[in-house]
């Protein structure tokens, strides 16, 4: 039906209104587009502009180079050399698996390497660089450089790494480094970042751990550009960090591998004090243990050796081992109750070989006694039967206060390992710990060191030093931090009367210089160089009283662990202090037999500033001492050699 001119009028105006609703409909939303994208490009362009560069730019942690650690004369115990690394972000990488694959095929790495490697990936951030193998060849490094195209998230650098020149001769003081683990994590406040870093390096023993916030350093940063491949294309900046600080000791390495070298084939402990500034010249500790294998990663092997080793090697003997001090203690007795006004220095006490006390009898260890005896002669002589009579008059407190004025029985402060507190044992103390009373038989046994009383070497060496100085001589190990002198030990003047430390320092002259003194075998003879000391021996079995009736049995026909422990004390020259040591030999027997010799031949390494003279040695032992010399020179060179970079 052909419709009228009303009709398509109607329709005219229905679809001209349609076309303004879609058309204004139109334009809104190409008005709205236009106002979105004026916002997104010029009002939020700076917002986008820098999700655009986060995504092609990465931005990673330098790690920085560690601190240094010198000894006193600038020779380097802990450096860093090169180490060729390749990593990998396993964000970057796509299919870990296959790009791990085609590295396998181009550097030929351990499967086990690669499955710690992987599980470590796993356990981190997928943006966190994992250590896939380090200490590569400079060969394997260019192999993975050259495929790169292949290696998605594959990353060839080079790190620095641990190196310890003088291996096990330091192994005790310096310790070493490891990576962080999740038991560090655990343990730490610290936030650094870097400890997240996979297989940072932190210190774990020794001065490397407890200077580690000073050894660290503090990160740096790199920008990196990658593409949609996450390949590295090219570094746009980077921020070096701040290297950790540098450290020196005061230690002397040569008198330190001496020291080693001299005590090898021995379970045994030194420290040498110099007495001028408190220096820790030498801290050794028999046997000892090579730190780089712990930092290039230990084998079962070698872990199982060194700890089914029965003379300990991984304990620091000189610093956490702690003995009964036997005889070396009966000085601290003596200036107790010569202190105290109970005893004079002329006075006399009668030494029949043993002494009464509570119905127990107490032995000196000469069996027929030493008859009428006072201080100088009961030193020197090493009666026991002078201490038992003593320490009954002046009481355990006394004791345990002078013991503790001299330096036993307290932890001093050294950044080391367990430094050892020792025992310094007082009436107390045995009603706290064991709930006991304490009995005059407790205080019998003390004065001879025996029973509770216990000493580390380190103690043992400032108790000389504070007896040879008359000085609060504290033991100094950090020398100076970045060229910056630390304090020195050098000490206030001991509240002690002079005058008995005196008479004492002519007692222990007479130990080593007198030919009835109990360490005169091991005198040095070299004019101006004599050394005064004190012998010790220390039970670690219970001798009965059928066994004194029959005899009682040689150390050297005992089996290893239940001989005597041997214990020296010593300083030197007489005339004029320099340096002090203590030696502790586990199960050596005798101290004037096992003790004395290592500390006299340490002792005159220490005052010559190298080898000694064969003249400084009585002319008995000279023929012995030349061989032994050569025999320590071609040990310390072999030690050296077998620790030099691999």
């Amino acid at each position: 039906m052909k419709k009228g001119p009303k009709d398509n009028e109607l329709s005219s105006r229905t679809v001209s209104r349609r076309a303004l609703i879609v058309g204004a409909a139109q334009l809104g939303i190409a008005g709205g587009l236009g106002w979105r994208l004026q916002s997104m490009q010029v009002e939020q362009a700076d917002q986008f502009r820098l999700l655009a560069e986060e995504n092609r730019i990465n931005i990673r942690l330098l790690p920085p180079a560690r601190g240094l650690i010198f000894d006193r004369n600038g020779i380097p115990l802990a450096e860093n050399e090169q180490n060729y690394r390749v990593v990998m972000v396993r964000e970057e990488a796509g299919d870990v698996d296959e790009v791990l694959n085609r590295l396998t095929q181009i550097v030929d790495l351990d499967p086990d390497v690669i499955a710690r490697a992987k599980e470590e990936m796993y356990r981190r951030s997928p943006f966190v660089p994992v250590i896939i193998a380090d200490r590569l060849a400079w060969e394997d490094v260019a192999a993975i450089n050259v495929n790169a195209p292949a290696l998605s998230g594959i990353t060839a650098e080079v790190g620095l790494s641990r190196h310890y020149p003088y291996g096990g001769d330091v192994g005790h003081v310096v310790g070493y480094v490891g990576p962080v683990s999740d038991y560090d994590l655990s343990r730490i406040d610290d936030k650094d970042p870097l400890l997240q870093i996979p297989k940072f390096q932190i210190g774990k023993t020794g001065v490397e751990n407890k200077m580690e916030a000073m050894l660290r350093g503090s990160a740096g940063t790199k920008r990196i550009e990658v593409n949609a491949l996450g390949r590295v294309m090219r570094e746009l900046d980077r921020k070096e960090g701040e290297p950790g600080k540098d450290i020196q000791l005061g230690l002397d390495e040569r008198l330190q591998s001496y020291a080693q070298a001299r005590m090898d084939g021995e379970s045994a402990g030194a420290v040498v004090i110099d007495l001028e500034t408190g220096d820790l010249r030498a801290i050794a500790s028999a046997p000892s243990f090579d730190p780089n294998m712990f930092v290039r990663g230990i084998s079962v092997k070698d872990w199982t050796d060194l700890n089914e080793n029965k003379y300990r090697p991984l304990a620091a003997k000189a610093i956490q081992g702690t003995y009964p001090p036997g005889s070396t203690f009966k000085m601290v007795t003596a200036l107790a109750a010569l202190e105290a006004g109970v005893i004079g220095p002329e006075e006399t006490i009668y030494c029949p070989g043993y002494t009464n006390v509570s119905g127990t009898r107490f032995h000196c260890w000469k069996r027929a006694g030493h008859g009428n005896i006072n201080f100088h002669e009961s030193l020197k002589q090493s009666c026991d039967c002078y201490y038992y009579e003593v320490s009954q008059r002046v009481g355990i407190d006394k004791i345990a206060e002078m013991a503790r004025l001299l330096g036993l029985g307290v932890r001093h402060d050294l950044p080391l390992s367990a430094v050892a507190e020792g025992l310094a044992p007082d009436r107390a103390w045995k009603q706290d710990v064991r709930g006991e009373s304490w009995r005059i038989g407790d205080t019998v046994n003390a004065s001879i060191g025996q029973g509770y009383v216990l000493a580390s070497p380190m103690q043992l060496a400032v108790m000389t030093a504070r007896l040879a100085t008359g000085r609060m001589v504290t033991p100094r190990l950090i020398k100076s931090i970045d060229g910056v002198e630390q304090p020195s030990g050098i000490g206030d003047p001991l509240p002690i009367n002079e005058n008995w430390l005196r008479r004492t320092r002519q007692s222990m002259d007479a130990v080593v210089n007198h030919t009835r003194g109990t360490a005169h075998r091991s005198a040095i003879v070299a004019d101006g160089m004599a050394m005064a000391g004190k012998t010790g021996t220390s039970q670690v079995r219970r001798i009965t009283a059928e066994e004194r009736a029959r005899g009682v049995t040689r150390n050297e026909d005992l089996p290893w662990e239940r001989r005597d422990h041997a214990l020296f004390v010593s300083y030197a020259p007489v005339e004029n202090p320099k340096f002090a040591i203590s030696v502790v030999v586990e199960h050596g027997g005798g101290g004037s037999t096992a003790a004395a010799p290592i500390a006299r031949d340490i002792l005159l390494q220490a005052l010559y500033d190298g080898p000694p003279p064969l003249e400084a040695y009585p002319s008995v032992d000279r023929a012995r001492i030349a061989d032994q010399q050569k025999r320590i020179e071609e040990r310390i060179a072999t030690v050296h050699q077998g620790s030099a970079p691999a």
